[in-house]
């Protein structure tokens, strides 16, 4: 049985106005969870140390005992991971050895010499702690300088940093084209990335690893290096400097970067700023998104007359909805992704009707958040459907949720319609007709209605998607919709068709 269809326009209980100040709202439970603007500290167990090597028979045993006595905070394990780059030297042997000494020295040889980048997408690979730090095998960076490189990420205050040559420490005097060269790249990446580092081309870049693993990684050689500069600029990662030690090495001790690097590291400053791939593609549409607040405010509007005053907001991603949602209610935002949190905490973490949580759908102990905040209405806009076991969540928030709780989800509909583009972005599923509705009541939630959400939108997803094979939305593409959202929300109201999503409205029945 199909729910009962409701309007935009829907008679369902009033909603606040979004132009209500927050001063009349309830004050926050005691027992809801909380979050603060400030940095907090930060937990992390193990430090993978990820070194790619290159015919380094000289300085690696050195540079491993330099790298394995490094001071460490208490508590904080290490690990070094070495990728041989198919050296011709001995470097593959003595690494070999270096693990009968040393159990926390992991090594793995590259079948062919494929660069530095490529060895150190190896390292990343393979790599098990939750921070990670590039380490050059020829000494010319000190280990010594761990600490400074940790200290920001660890004080809550960064994802990644960069350890700078060029700020505040006495310096070795090398090359001056080299250091011009430097310059002139790194000028050249803070122009297109819109940030202000000191040093590109610096081999120390510490990250938490997790953010690392995201970086969907290409370069084989050095280039590396302003590929990351600006994937980290476009995920909006919080990057740090600290200044570090530099002991350059000449040609004749063995430098193996030249000229020929830095005019290809031109090249790929202007490739990574405008490469489509900076991150996945789930990331990267939330971010087209941003792009088209006509769109997002139309969602909020459809949904809008269905919300109460103390709304939880599955999936929130980078907030696109939150920002409408939290105006005149109270608001629990929540995500399984820490980018994602960190960014929510930093734009809205000090406003006192917001509060950010993490919450994994597929952790049942995560659901108690929804009672401890008293929620009325939890809203999940285009999440439900990344989920494989979609019932089972449906089943944890019917038995999470208060009483009279209402629950509004919109999900893509269609199955025709699933295209390489829903795999791109993680999706098991389009729901057909009245397949939600049928879950919902299977798991005790009495659904009061459906309606179908951007008519009009079927025939470009259709065209995009389907036929041409679309990978990801573009910014120019959202810009576009956005532009033309007016006609499609009029056309929404008139089209006897079904629509690229559909939205259900359900809620757990009040106790007597």
């Amino acid at each position: 049985m199909a729910a009962t269809r409701c309007p935009e326009s829907g008679t369902a209980a009033p909603a606040l106005s979004p132009d209500k100040g927050v001063k009349d709202l309830d004050a926050p439970s005691p027992s809801s969870p909380r979050n603060d603007s400030i940095p907090k500290p930060r937990q992390f167990r193990k430090l993978s140390i990820l070194m790619a090597v290159y015919n380094e028979e000289p300085t690696l045993v050195a540079c491993v005992d330099s790298v394995l006595a490094a001071p460490l905070p208490a508590g904080l394990e290490r690990e070094l991971i070495i990728v041989d780059d198919a050296s011709t030297d001995s470097s593959w042997a003595i690494a070999q050895g270096l693990t009968q000494a040393h159990p926390e020295v992991r090594v793995f040889r590259q079948s062919a010499n494929a660069g530095k980048g490529a060895a150190l997408r190896r390292a990343i690979k393979e790599m098990t702690g939750d921070l990670a730090l590039f380490q050059d095998a020829d000494l010319e960076y000190s280990p010594s300088d761990y600490p400074r490189l940790l200290k920001p990420v660890l004080d809550g205050r960064a994802d990644v940093v960069f350890g700078s040559r060029f700020i505040g420490e006495e310096r070795k005097v090398l090359y001056f084209w080299h250091t011009v060269g430097n310059k002139l790249l790194t000028l050249l990446a803070n122009m297109l990335n819109d940030t202000n580092l000191t040093d590109l081309e610096t081999c120390y870049k510490l990250f938490v690893a997790d953010f690392l693993r995201n970086l969907p990684l290409e370069s084989n050689r050095f280039g590396i290096e302003p590929e990351v500069a600006a994937k980290v600029a476009r995920n909006r990662l919080r990057l740090y400097e600290v200044p570090i030690n530099y002991d350059g090495r000449t040609y004749e001790d063995g430098k193996k970067i030249s000229w020929r690097d830095g005019v290809a590291a031109l090249w790929f400053i202007f490739k990574y700023r405008f490469s489509p791939n900076y991150a996945d593609a789930g990331k990267r549409t939330l971010d087209a998104f941003e792009r088209a607040p006509r769109f997002n405010r139309w969602m909020y509007d459809v949904i809008r007359t269905h919300l109460g005053t103390r709304i939880v907001e599955l999936g929130s991603g980078r907030g696109n909805l939150s920002r409408l949602l939290k105006q005149g209610a109270n608001v629990l935002v929540t995500d399984n992704r820490e980018s994602y949190l960190e960014d929510l905490r930093r734009r809205w973490g000090h406003l006192p009707n917001v509060r950010v949580a993490r919450l994994d759908l597929s952790n049942v102990t995560d659901y108690s958040l929804l009672g401890e905040f008293k929620a009325d209405t939890v809203v999940c806009l285009n999440v439900l459907e990344h989920v494989e076991d979609d019932f089972s969540v449906l089943q944890r928030l019917y038995q999470a949720v208060p009483s009279g709780c209402r629950i509004v989800f919109l999900v893509p509909f269609n199955p025709k319609l699933y295209s390489r583009f829903d795999r791109e972005l993680g999706h098991v599923r389009r729901y057909g007709k009245a397949e939600l509705e049928e879950k919902m009541r299977a798991a005790g939630l009495k659904v009061e209605c459906q309606f179908y959400f951007n008519k009009a939108g079927v025939l470009a997803w259709w065209l995009g998607n389907t036929i041409f094979q679309q990978r990801y939305v573009t910014s120019w593409q959202l810009r576009l919709y956005n532009l033309l959202t007016p006609l499609l929300r009029a056309l929404d109201r008139y089209l006897p068709t079904q629509g690229l999503s559909t939205v259900v409205v359900a809620s757990k029945a009040a106790t007597a």
